[in-house]
Parts: C-alpha cells; sequence; structure tokens
C-alpha cells in the first residue's frame, strides 16, 4: 500500500486541490493520501474532490491549527478539470478569453491576502483546460511579471503553454521596472485596448 504526503499548508485554493490530484496521479498502487492544510476552504474541497473520484476521506485535525485530509485512494485518477461551481474558488472557463489584471493584489482588505489570492488565482488560470490567449498586465499588475515576483515561475509555466503575456511599457517605466521584466513582452495602450475589445469574454480578478 502506497503512501504519500502533501504539505499544501498555507495554501490558498485551489493550490491544495490541484496538488492533490497530481500527487493521485503519480500514485503506482492503491493506497493513501494525506493532504496537510490550514484553511477550511481547503478541507471542503478536498473532501469534495475525494467524492469526486468515488473515493472516501476523513479529516484529522494536527498541531497548530493543521489539518490532515486522508484520501483513501483505490483506483487510478484522471486529470482535474477545474469546472465552475465544483469547487469553491474555481475560475470560469472559455474558448477565447483575456485576462486582465491591473494590481499585484486581490480583492480589497488586506493587502497580505490579496498577494496570495492572486498568486492562487494566477497559479489556477494555468490550470484551466482551456487556457486564456492573452494576459494583460498593467498598473501595479506590473510588478507580477517582473523579477521578484512570487508568481513568476507560474507565468513563466502558462507562457509556456502558448499563453500571450503582455506587461504595459508605461506601467514598467513608471515604477522603474523596465529593465526587470521577466517574463513576456511589453505592450502600449492602444494593443491593451485592441486586445481587449476583440476578445469574446475578459476575465479581471
Amino acid at each position: 500500500m502506497e503512501k504519500i504526503t502533501v504539505n499544501a499548508v498555507g495554501e490558498a485554493c485551489p493550490i491544495p486541490v490541484v496538488k492533490a490530484n497530481k500527487a493521485m496521479q503519480a500514485m503506482k498502487e492503491a493506497g493513501t493520501l494525506e493532504v496537510l492544510v490550514d484553511n477550511d476552504p481547503a478541507v471542503q474541497n478536498l473532501n469534495r474532490m475525494a467524492a469526486g473520484h468515488h473515493f472516501s476521506a476523513k479529516t484529522e485535525l494536527r498541531e497548530n491549527g493543521v489539518r490532515a485530509v486522508i484520501i483513501d485512494v483505490t483506483g487510478p485518477v484522471k486529470p482535474i478539470v477545474l469546472n465552475a461551481g465544483d469547487y469553491a474558488c474555481d475560475l470560469p472557463s472559455s474558448g477565447d478569453f483575456v485576462v486582465a489584471v491591473d494590481t499585484d493584489v486581490m480583492g480589497r482588505g488586506s493587502d497580505e491576502l490579496g498577494k496570495t489570492l492572486m498568486k492562487g488565482f494566477l497559479f489556477a488560470v494555468g490550470q484551466l483546460p482551456s487556457l486564456p490567449k492573452t494576459i494583460l498586465f498593467y498598473n501595479g499588475g506590473a510588478r507580477l511579471t517582473c523579477e521578484g515576483s512570487a508568481s513568476l515561475e507560474d507565468l513563466k509555466g502558462i507562457a509556456d503553454k502558448g499563453v500571450d503575456i503582455r506587461t504595459c511599457g508605461t506601467c514598467l517605466n513608471f515604477y522603474g521596472l523596465t529593465e526587470k521584466l521577466a517574463v513576456g513582452g511589453v505592450t502600449n495602450m492602444y494593443e491593451i485596448v485592441e486586445t481587449l475589445a476583440k476578445a469574446g469574454k475578459v476575465v479581471k480578478p
């Protein structure tokens, strides 16, 4: 019996679900998958995912508020598809859409939480079965495509899948980041407007 532990403590959804699903796919035989998390949405989503695979799951409380979701993996696992409504934080997908990011935080309230949410958002975009055609970054969002960005590896992975990543050149210049752009290319306001106008759908975090 194989046993795998995935540490997703501190990770915002849907990252724990995606990590758990990948770990299950890597299992060569039946066994148990233990996923460590520290928030209720992750626990709920992991249990929902297990049920979707017809696997049983239980949750154990560990030290410092950590919870272990233990999934009894009894058969092969297919890659997860993030469909709207399946999980509490999933993103809608479309055939031809553009993602527009104008800040390095997601939502209003705590900037610290907002940065975590934005990282989770961009990670989730890269896991969609139908990827966006273009991701535009402007104003504060320009920081996300530059050296030091917590989302840089996720964005490079998205770019490797063929998504066009563009950052506003005026914004890079304003923030003194022109020489620090680390993924994608530079765009201007005319191209931003044209890209948004032609998009079948625009998704904005």
